[in-house]
């Protein structure tokens, strides 16, 4: 034992009494104790993609939150059964029931068969997944087009108990026959007006109504329809995912989340259907992540400002760095991205993991952890990251402890390792994270050699003095010391060769 564990003993007693978990919960708009309908098991669904096209890193914003919640969840002691549906079908161009199913289209256009688009976008979600530390072994990952019988079975009950009509263009929920519509947020229905988000289909009986079944306009156009009591056709996308979450989960599930974008049409439909089918309350507690911006405009290819997880790494910045940067901020605050912020939490980040291995030291034996949690910190951590996930303050607290003189590097890993389980920022891979982010090759500011900081530091001096050939000088010095330089709209970029 060492010296510091002897006269800080004290600091590493067992948390007796924890803080109960607090989740924001957007039915109620408010914070609420967390606890479980009853039964071993917490379950929660994710709201997942359509894989009609590539997820940028707005899209991927919902699962590192829900992956942090899971974590927070089995930190507190329970047991989570997670859904992450895939949307291979059904989700038309508009929050209504207009236009052309989003695969259908994007098949149309690339000249491809919808499930070759489905296999690729499915792979490359799943990979970037596995990039931002989300361990998709635990998660199931459930299709619409394999519940199309579940799909067809929960219309036939809405039908029998009298929630639905039939038009032209398909089956239709009656959201007037559903006491408490819009409930979700708190929706203002009169402000849902015909041609904003909810566009006008001339048949439905109000405008908040929805498609279950929508039919095909011509049998053998579409690549992807099917039989049902109605007529050949497709589901709707609403439709799909309470079908799916009573399938796996059950009637009433304890969580769902997704962007605040589902909250006034997608979620609040959701309730509709399945609290008519079964009479219960579907979900106990609905969160919600904000969006992120990208330069202080929304994210949308109309706009030219799609970045993915690739493109990151193109720059030479992990994707536990974007990780680490989303972190930072509060799920439910809207965050602004920048590359300099993003490289600024690839710097922190990289500080962070270079500091756990060459001062903290790799354990004398493998997977074995030495030291004990510190008794103080963990209180710190456990009411922030109870306090509705506050990592920001978590994150905080870690670099609060490397900088604390009094406790000893084994107490201050074993620590670090406690905080990671919630985190998943790979401190547990030790020397095996480290060296993946050095192979990116891209070096921080401040742990550049003084050398070459110094060489980097004239050859900006001479680009601005218009100085060409002491600036190229410089160049070939940064060169033999074994590094490169690059210039970017935010200042130079210094890489290993």
């Amino acid at each position: 034992m060492s010296l510091f564990s002897n006269i800080f003993g004290t600091r590493k007693k067992k948390v007796e009494e924890k803080t109960p978990l607090m989740l924001f919960n957007t039915l109620s708009g408010d914070k609420e104790v967390f606890v479980p309908l009853p039964g071993k098991m917490v379950r929660m669904y994710n709201c997942g993609p359509t894989v009609y096209d590539y997820q940028h890193i707005g899209n991927l914003v919902p699962y590192v939150f829900a992956d942090t919640l899971r974590r927070t969840l089995e930190y507190n002691g329970y047991s989570v059964k997670q859904i992450i549906n895939i949307t291979d079908v059904g989700h038309l161009t508009s929050d209504a029931d207009e236009g052309e199913d989003k695969l259908e289209k994007s098949a149309k256009k690339e000249g491809r068969k919808v499930t070759e688009i489905i296999k690729d976008v499915s792979k490359a979600f799943f990979n970037d997944l596995k990039k931002l530390d989300i361990d998709i072994t635990r998660i199931e990952f459930p299709r619409a087009t394999k519940h199309i019988e579940a799909q067809t079975r929960l219309v036939q009950t809405l039908e029998e108990k009298g929630y639905t009509y039939k038009i032209k263009d398909g089956i239709y929920f009656d959201t007037s026959k559903f006491e408490g519509y819009g409930k979700l947020g708190n929706i203002d229905i009169e402000g849902l007006k015909e041609g904003a988000r909810v566009e006008k289909v001339v048949e439905k009986k109000n405008s908040t109504d929805f498609a279950l079944w929508k039919f095909s306009p011509k049998v053998g156009v579409r690549q992807q329809e099917w039989k049902s009591p109605w007529g050949v056709g497709f589901p709707g996308w609403h439709l799909e995912c309470s079908a799916m979450a009573m399938t796996l989960l059950g009637n009433q599930i304890d969580i769902h989340t997704g962007g605040i974008d589902h909250i006034p049409i997608h979620h609040n439909n959701e309730i509709a259907q399945s609290e008519s089918v079964t009479g219960k309350q579907f979900v106990k507690y609905w969160l919600h992540s904000a969006f992120i911006t990208i330069e202080g405009k929304k994210i949308a290819k109309s706009v030219g400002n799609t970045i993915y997880l690739r493109n990151v790494e193109d720059k030479g910045i992990s994707p536990i760095a974007f990780r680490y940067w989303l972190l930072t901020s509060h799920y439910r605050s809207n965050t602004n991205f920048t590359w300099e912020a993003l490289e600024g939490a690839g710097s922190a980040l990289f500080r962070l993991h270079k500091h756990f291995v060459e001062k903290l030291g790799l354990p004398a034996q493998a997977g074995k952890v030495n030291g004990a949690v510190l008794v103080e910190y963990q209180k710190k951590f456990h009411e922030a990251v109870n306090d509705d996930l506050d990592t920001p303050k978590a994150i905080a607290l870690i670099w609060e402890l490397i900088k604390d003189k009094e406790i000893s590097k084994e107490d201050v890993r074993a620590t670090i390792l406690e905080f990671d389980k919630v985190l998943g920022l790979g401190f547990s891979e030790g020397n095996r994270k480290l060296k993946k982010m050095l192979a990116l090759k891209v070096v921080p500011h401040d742990d550049l050699p003084k050398e070459v900081q110094k060489l980097v530091d004239e050859r900006s001096k001479a680009r601005k003095e218009k100085d060409w050939k002491k600036a190229d000088e410089a160049r070939t010095a940064i060169q033999s010391k074994g590094y490169t330089v690059e210039d970017t709209p935010r200042g130079p970029k210094v890489s290993k060769s």
